[in-house]
């Protein structure tokens, strides 16, 4: 798979993953180890992972076993697979936890640092702050601001980016947690802030519509803890550099040099679990004006509802819902592969075999997942399998389908066909029909082929 990857290291199409956890992390299956995630990753379309967890002395020793520099891009890649082109840059998820006008903060970041030594730099100044052996994402007591003081110090190459910002919990802009401006957060080490993670539940229009937020660059990434190594990439970074290394992937994303920095790979925001606000042990999810009439309270059981991604961005926002700022990066909104297929078989859940036999026949027949959401004709999709399948992966594509939004930790639901097309018969199939045409300007981008330069 991805067999035009493996001669090119310059001017080349480069597709990110940057966060990622490792088996160390809670919640976060065995089988995320370097062997699978490099079995995975071009198996999505991915060939940039980060590696997770770089402040966890035993996944670090792993790293060091199983990865080495490659001199040509300054990035690492495995000694087992050499001859393969997924390439690992060095990353990690840290928690700082601090006091601020008299509340409990508690924030993510996501850390980027060119090297191992580097790391290793980190995670001794770090080890002051907090046990960094109890979790791949360890829990430190400094704040933010002190956080990003120590990690640059440690080298100026370093890079701190704001994880899923807009989460309730653990976040930039949470509302349990959270600030209502960075500044609040970062104090003066903002000015070595250059970009946000918008998370599952976001997207850059909603972030658009921030004023504040037009200097930094937006970045979409996996933040994969999953139970298993598939779910990565299900948020991803288009690049297309004249040369692939470290410093070119943090100069394009700090200038957002829009034609290096391409467009990001979201979900749909409202598939992501904290979309709405709502109330998961009784049920109850509601958009932000019904949140607003319930005085955001939990009818059923008059508990405080989790407020929702969307309700909080309508709360801080200065613009209005649809405004496109100029020289950003764009986007594309696609599902994981497999969940647009469990959807149409009806199964409980995406990692079933009968999910998987019709997966790997898109995969094998297209090289990888992102060619079969992004790229693959209709016509050549009903020529693998069933029509419906076919039919639901455009219909993703052109975003032509029903989201019913996640909810205080619930996951959206997908709704493809409407209930009159339960039935593949009672579907009417354009079996000419040809690769969709993106009408929507913002999205032209989506027009160009992936496969061309993957």
């Amino acid at each position: 798979m991805l067999l035009q990857y493996e001669s090119q290291l310059k001017n080349m199409r480069v597709i990110a993953d940057f966060h990622i956890h490792s088996k160390y992390s809670r919640a976060t299956s065995e089988q995320m180890e370097i062997n699978e995630i490099t079995r995975y990753a071009p198996v999505k379309g991915l060939n940039l992972v980060g590696t997770g967890d770089f402040t966890h002395a035993r996944w670090l020793k792993e790293l060091k076993e199983n990865l080495m520099l490659d001199e040509e891009t300054d990035l690492y890649k495995t000694t087992k697979k050499a001859e393969s082109f997924i390439r690992f840059i060095v990353t990690g998820e840290v928690a700082t936890v601090f006091s601020f006008e008299n509340k409990v903060r508690k924030i993510h970041h996501l850390i980027l640092t060119p090297s191992f030594d580097t790391a290793a730099q980190v995670n001794d100044r770090l080890s002051r702050y907090g046990n960094l052996v109890v979790d791949g994402r360890p829990i430190l007591d400094m704040s933010a601001a002190e956080l990003v003081e120590q990690v640059i110090e440690a080298s100026k190459e370093n890079v701190v980016i704001p994880a899923h910002i807009w989460t309730p919990w653990f976040s930039l802009f949470g509302d349990f947690n959270g600030f209502d401006r960075i500044e609040d957060c970062y104090e003066d080490m903002t000015k070595h802030i250059f970009a946000l993670e918008t998370g599952l539940s976001s997207d850059p229009p909603m972030n658009w519509r921030l004023s504040t937020l037009d200097r930094f660059t937006l970045v979409s990434n996996s933040d994969s803890h999953s139970s298993w190594p598939w779910r990565i990439g299900r948020e991803a970074n288009v690049f297309e550099l004249k040369n692939l290394t470290y410093r070119e992937i943090v100069d394009s994303i700090r200038s957002k040099d829009i034609k290096r920095f391409l467009f990001t790979i979201e979900t749909y925001p409202d598939y992501g679990k904290y979309h709405w606000t709502g109330h998961r042990e009784c049920k109850v999810s509601m958009s932000s004006e019904e949140a607003k009439k319930y005085s955001n309270t939990c009818p059923v059981c008059r508990k405080k509802l989790t407020k929702g991604v969307e309700q909080r961005v309508n709360e801080l926002a200065d613009r209005p819902a649809g405004f496109m700022p100029e020289g950003t990066p764009q986007f594309m909104r696609l599902l994981p592969l497999s969940e647009v297929i469990q959807t149409v078989l009806g199964t409980a859940y995406p990692g079933v075999q009968k999910v998987w036999t019709v997966y790997n026949k898109l995969v094998l027949k297209f090289g990888n997942e992102y060619n079969v959401l992004i790229d693959a004709p209709f016509n050549e999709l009903t020529e693998t399998v069933d029509p419906i399948i076919a039919e639901a992966i455009i219909r993703v594509r052109e975003e032509r389908l029903t989201v019913i939004p996640g909810y205080d930790g619930v996951y959206g639901k997908i709704e493809i066909f409407g209930k009159q097309e339960k039935k593949a018969d009672e579907i009417q199939l354009n079996q000419q029909k040809t690769p969709p045409k993106i009408q929507d300007e913002k999205k032209e981008f989506a027009q160009k082929r992936l496969a061309d330069f993957i």
